[in-house]
């Protein structure tokens, strides 16, 4: 929970607006944040949204998972996308920043990719994405998902890398 606020905090950004639908979860993120993060994203108007650089969204990931049900769309969950697109539609910051399991990629055949990558080109972002490790990049946990890093289509930034992993070893206990 926050790794997104985390870790641009620390590369000097603000963060002006946060979504969690479980009340200890907005809690927890209250408490580690210093904000107080709305409720159900699907009742929040794009336009209570304070405007913003960089959209972040992990959105759930029980509808995607191996260990799930693998409903995806089909599934309440799976279609906070949706809602996350609605405020990318309304405010089109610059880039956006979304993280789902590693099985998101090939869910469905891939066709649950193929609509994701489809809908946010759509409303108008050059998608790139890539399953990385959090483990190959100086983390101490195995940790795979799908990441997907998305850039204003005006802004003409349509070539993108992944960073290269570190491969560094890092235990826990560092």
């Amino acid at each position: 929970l926050g790794g997104f606020h985390l870790a641009l905090s620390q590369l000097g950004h603000e963060c002006v607006f946060a979504s969690e639908l479980d009340d200890e979860l907005r809690e927890l993120y209250r408490r580690n944040f210093c904000i107080e993060p709305a409720g159900d994203i699907r009742a929040i108007d794009p336009a209570e949204v304070p405007q913003h650089d960089i959209l972040c969204a992990g959105f759930p990931c029980q509808p995607f998972s191996i260990s799930g049900k693998q409903l995806g769309f089909e599934d309440t969950r799976g279609t906070l996308l949706y809602h996350v697109l609605r405020i990318a539609e309304f405010h089109q910051p610059r880039i956006l920043f979304l993280e789902n399991v590693k099985n998101y990629g090939g869910h469905d055949g891939g066709r649950t990719l193929a609509t994701t990558v489809e809908m946010l080109e759509r409303v108008g972002y050059d998608c790139h994405h890539a399953i990385l490790n959090a483990s190959r990049y100086g983390l101490p946990q195995k940790r795979e998902r799908i990441y997907f890093v998305c850039f204003r289509k005006d802004l003409g930034l349509a070539e993108f890398s992944f960073p290269e992993p570190t491969d560094e070893d890092v235990a826990l206990e560092d």
